[in-house]
């Protein structure tokens, strides 16, 4: 897998080049900033003499065939800084001229590369020539505003992005799953729906749910709750705000300083935030009480609210908040119970897993043995941690990717990457070991030796953010929740609210009493009408009650997606459907 991952990486890179030499083609006075490779394709970023319009991606497409049919070399060369800044100075790049600066003060090797009449900064690599790139496999698909490096206070560039595959095929397959998904936007379905709003009064990022998207929200927490208890977890309630100390102390004031919320107080002058996380709280809830070997593990899940800072320009509806929660567990135990816990979170991921109808894999997140400043704690903690996690996974015969750099800045992981309905994957639940943190707060618990030891410490989700897994889920399901979920399971409809009325609040009423979650329509439109408005609104069931239906105490039942009607007696669909429900069907 990795191999064919380094081959499309290279290949969306090369992609990114030929951009470039279209776009100098037609715009000679171009200014280059940087072309990485990103999933699905690549972007480049150019400073250029008029704004683009989408017109002009279709010119850039043939311009990029051409140069791909040309069939120029990918000519890399390794120069001194001084010569690439005369080069690039000739070349009127002040972009690249800020770059190769930037690489000469870090003391890295400057490299170049040639296509034809393009040259580039880049360390590659490349395809051995454009004519290895399919011309019918890559397609222009927007441009977009972008900052120079990412920072508001910089020039405004436009950026270009592309998708590219080795194949035709893996080209339509792609644009089709992405008009897909365009028809089963979240932020779209979810307005329609009535389950979430935003406001500009009360701030980007911070989502308003409504009746029925905190039904959908409350059941998906108090699943993960449920399965949290099966594992032995118990509930606990920590504050949303914190001294600025707790965060020190655990490493996350360093490392997330920038993207954490601070919070002022009238009447004291010491420095607190809105919690990003709930790990450095758990550790004092474990800290508070003497802890014997006898009382490993210690258990406790919390479902509070989390707070990060992120740029309006990164917010995404439910898919990247402000404001959300986690379905957050944290274990604190010896080591010789690490393995049996990892696999208890495992079975409940996968229990998770089989219940929303998601196919998935393991991911083994390691940590950048290059970059090892951005982690805490020893090298030696981190072989022993790593090879732990490749030993549960070996030992259980689970298959996984390796992926070096997605740790967590304390431990690694084991992510689990699903896949949803139309094939795009979602990272979600996560199992992190942390011999670290335990450390840094200095907890202990009593040895069968008498002795202080220090506890480990696994951070674990099962669906991470149920707020971000419920945009998730409305894109997965297209917003048709199963039952267990849907905020409307039944919609009773009488064919006459003058003749039926009365039978249809009984029904109603018998449903809402066995715990259905139940609405009643009798607006004064037609039956068809009516029908029709509970398919938009995608409920499970509808009831349509009438005369015969009256007398035999019965119901014709419609179900979601199917036009036939079958009529059975209430106390029959009653017990079918709290069964259904029950069972999460």
């Amino acid at each position: 897998m990795a191999e064919k991952k380094t081959k499309l990486e290279i290949l969306r890179h090369s992609a990114a080049h030929v951009l470039a030499a279209a776009v100098l083609e037609m715009f000679p006075e171009a200014k280059f900033g940087i072309g990485p490779a990103i999933e699905n394709g690549f972007y480049y970023d150019f400073d250029l003499p008029r704004t683009l319009i989408p017109e002009d991606l279709v010119i850039l497409e043939g311009k990029m065939r051409e140069i791909i049919r040309a069939n120029h070399k990918f000519e890399k060369a390794e120069i001194p800084a001084k010569k690439a800044l005369d080069d690039f100075q000739k070349l009127g790049q002040d972009y690249k001229l800020e770059l190769i600066k930037e690489l000469e003060k870090n003391g890295q090797i400057i490299s170049v590369y040639k296509s034809g009449n393009f040259i580039d900064l880049c360390s590659g690599p490349h395809l051995d020539s454009t004519g290895e790139i399919n011309p019918e496999a890559f397609k222009l698909t927007k441009i977009s505003g972008a900052y120079w490096k990412g920072d508001e206070k910089n020039k405004q560039l436009q950026r270009i992005y592309g998708v590219i595959f080795e194949t035709k095929k893996g080209l339509d397959d792609y644009l089709n799953m992405m008009e897909e998904a365009e028809k089963r936007d979240h932020k779209k379905l979810g307005r329609e729906l009535g389950l979430f709003v935003f406001s500009d009064l009360v701030g980007p990022g911070l989502p308003l749910y409504t009746p029925k998207g905190a039904i959908v929200r409350k059941e998906l927490q108090n699943y993960s709750n449920d399965l949290r208890k099966k594992a032995g977890y118990q509930e606990v309630h920590t504050p949303q705000i914190n001294k600025s100390a707790l965060f020190k102390k655990s490493g996350h004031y360093d490392k997330y300083k920038e993207d954490m919320f601070r919070v002022v107080s009238n009447y004291t002058d010491e420095e607190y935030y809105l919690k990003p996380m709930n790990c450095p709280q758990h550790t004092q809830i474990f800290s508070a009480e003497l802890r014997s070997y006898k009382d490993m593990p210690v258990r406790i899940a919390d479902f509070t609210n989390l707070y990060r800072d992120e740029k309006p320009g990164q917010l995404n509806g439910l898919m990247r908040l402000r404001a959300f929660s986690q379905d957050d567990g944290h274990c604190f135990c010896r080591e010789d119970q690490i393995k049996d816990e990892f696999t208890s979170i495992l079975r409940l991921i996968e229990e998770a897993m089989k219940t929303y109808g998601m196919e998935y894999y393991i991911r083994l997140s390691l940590r950048d043995e290059k970059e090892k400043g951005k982690y805490i704690g020893s090298d030696a903690v981190w072989e022993k941690s790593q090879q732990i996690l490749e030993e549960i996974l070996k030992e259980k015969k689970i298959n996984y990717v390796q992926a070096e750099g997605e740790a967590a800045f304390y431990g690694p992981k084991m992510d689990l990457i699903a896949k949803d309905s139309i094939g795009r994957e979602w990272q979600l639940s996560t199992i992190q070991l942390d011999f670290n943190m335990p450390e840094r707060f200095e907890l202990e618990y009593i040895g069968d030796d008498g002795k202080k030891h220090t506890p480990v410490m696994i951070h674990s989700a099962i669906v991470g953010s149920p707020e971000r897994f419920m945009g998730i889920l409305i894109e997965h399901y297209a917003g048709a929740f199963p039952i267990w979920l849907s905020p409307v399971q039944v919609l009773v409809i009488p064919i006459s609210e003058e003749k039926f009325g009365v039978y249809a609040q009984e029904v109603l009423k018998k449903l809402s009493a066995s715990g259905i979650r139940s609405e009643i329509d009798a607006t004064n439109e037609s039956l068809g009408k009516r029908i029709r408005s509970g398919e938009k609104q995608k409920i499970p069931y509808m009831l349509v009650v009438g005369e015969k239906e009256m007398k035999d105490n019965s119901v014709a039942v419609r179900r979601r997606g199917d036009k036939k009607q079958e009529v059975i007696k209430l106390d029959e669909f009653i017990e079918k459907i709290t069964k259904e429900i029950k069972e999460k069907g």
